[in-house]
């Protein structure tokens, strides 16, 4: 009972250890890309001012703010959450370039910890920093290099793309064997409750494929077609 008791806790502080160096090295890579931007528009501002970190700030508290109001869908068990906490990301990314986009995606789920406990281990809060962040980080870094309408639009479809990819290949890996540990969840019953859902669910690769894929997609359109759409006039008033 004991080494089972230490197994378990070894298996959390794992898991924390992972979740801080991911952090880190996704801050690290925006922070690059950031420099790499800036270099080649000429832009010798400081990455983080104090306006900026103002802005992310209340960025944060938005976005950790629709972060709670996460919901469920139907084709997908019910564990998986729909929210559109990456808006405010993506405007703040857009307006003070990867790295602000980032850190908005950080704050929000440590604002959202605060008022509303975690339901899957923290293994979906992970996911939802991680995978917003193949949404946010590729879409800000390639609308910073040129920012006009045709661009945003190539960023977003990109940002789209890269996190369904991303998403439904580290469901598959890690995220959900890893929810399945610490949860104390065997992954067959996982898939089961795909399979209850969607039929043609009968293991891991096709639950991710017929099941997160699309929640990805359904999010990152929703998401994108808002930031189009608001982008613009919200960008006059924060700068």
């Amino acid at each position: 009972m004991k080494n089972g008791i230490g197994s378990q806790v070894i298996q959390n502080a794992m898991f924390v250890v992972v979740c801080l160096v991911t952090v880190a090295a996704l801050i690290l890579v925006a922070w690059l890309f950031e420099r790499i931007m800036r270099k080649k528009n000429g832009d010798k501002s400081r990455i983080l001012s104090t306006k900026k970190i103002a802005m992310i700030g209340m960025f944060s508290a938005i976005s950790g703010i629709l972060y709670c109001f996460d919901f469920a869908l139907p084709i997908a068990p019910t564990f998986y959450k729909l929210d559109f906490s990456e808006l405010p990301a993506l405007i703040c990314g857009f307006a003070f370039g990867p790295v602000a986009g980032v850190l908005v995606e950080f704050l929000k789920v440590v604002i959202k910890l605060l008022f509303k406990s975690t339901s899957t281990a923290f293994v979906g809060d992970l996911a939802n920093f991680l995978i917003g962040c193949m949404l946010v980080l590729p879409a800000s870094v390639i609308y910073g290099f040129k920012k006009t309408k045709k661009m945003s639009r190539i960023a977003l479809l990109t940002g789209v793309i890269v996190m369904t990819v991303f998403g439904t290949w580290f469901n598959a890996v890690y995220l959900l064997p890893t929810f399945s540990t610490l949860y104390g969840l065997p992954l067959d019953s996982i898939i089961a409750m795909g399979t209850a859902i969607n039929g043609s669910v009968n293991n891991i690769y096709s639950f991710v494929i017929i099941m997160v894929a699309p929640m990805n997609i359904i999010k990152g359109t929703v998401v994108s077609v808002l930031t189009l759409l608001v982008y613009k006039k919200l960008s006059r008033i924060i700068k």
